[in-house]
């Protein structure tokens, strides 16, 4: 990425977007600190992300594009795992860790599968469990790469709604997505990636254009009116 520079603040959500091998998921990780900055540096309230990864872990959380279990494991005790960085190496989780990650479940419609075994979830509903792990974690950042992914259209609504409310609540929500119009819908500013070292960022509302677009995804966009909104289409005919 060349030159690329900004800030986040508390109560917004930034989407990224691009196409596939355009640099999202790098960005989401040297935005989290697994991969350093060809230049310059990534802070969290002043604090460099690849230093003491704990404390960062306490107020910043990824949500990989893809997860894996290793191990054999219940509902809650995969999204317990989101406590670690707010619990000493000597102590067992309290009553209050478990509350947190109950009502993370819970906002997941997952409460009722808590004791199910993890392998036994489907696609969509273990991508909801990842996702209730990230909110367990409580920071004030959030870094969601590609959180719909599996996700029925129902759930992705729910999911994109309950980060919008954390950011309502002061906690700042990065996002990378491939639907257009749920960043359209739920972004207060979008990231571009061309994928050639280019970039724009801007208001959701300024830098979604049918003219933008269809430079960024190398297909023809159009701009559809649709209940008084504005959405976007791929042109399968150009």
């Amino acid at each position: 990425m060349q030159d690329l520079s900004f800030e986040l603040t508390g109560g917004e959500i930034l989407a990224l977007l691009g196409r596939n091998g355009s640099g999202k998921s790098l960005t989401m990780h040297t935005l989290a600190g697994l991969r350093s900055a060809q230049t310059g540096s990534v802070k969290l309230n002043g604090q460099a992300v690849d230093s003491d990864r704990q404390t960062i872990a306490r107020h910043l959380a990824l949500l990989p594009q893809y997860t894996e279990d290793i191990f054999p494991s219940t509902v809650l005790d995969t999204v317990m795992i989101g406590r670690h960085p707010h619990i000493g190496r000597l102590r067992w989780e309290s009553d209050k860790d478990r509350r947190i990650a109950l009502d993370a479940l819970t906002q997941m419609d997952l409460a009722e599968m808590s004791t199910r075994d993890v392998s036994t979830l489907s696609g969509g509903e273990r991508r909801r469990l990842a996702i209730a792990q990230v909110m367990t974690q409580t920071p004030q950042v959030y870094l969601l790469d590609e959180p719909t992914n599996h996700l029925d259209p129902q759930h992705q609504l729910e999911v994109l709604q309950v980060f919008a409310d954390q950011a309502r609540n002061g906690a700042s929500v990065i996002v990378s997505l491939h639907d257009v119009n749920l960043a359209a819908r739920y972004a207060d500013r979008c990231l571009l990636l061309f994928g050639d070292g280019r970039w724009k960022l801007d208001q959701t509302s300024s830098v979604l254009t049918e003219e933008r677009l269809s430079e960024l995804y190398k297909t023809s966009m159009e701009a559809i009116s649709w209940h008084g909104k504005q959405l976007f289409v791929a042109n399968a005919r150009c």
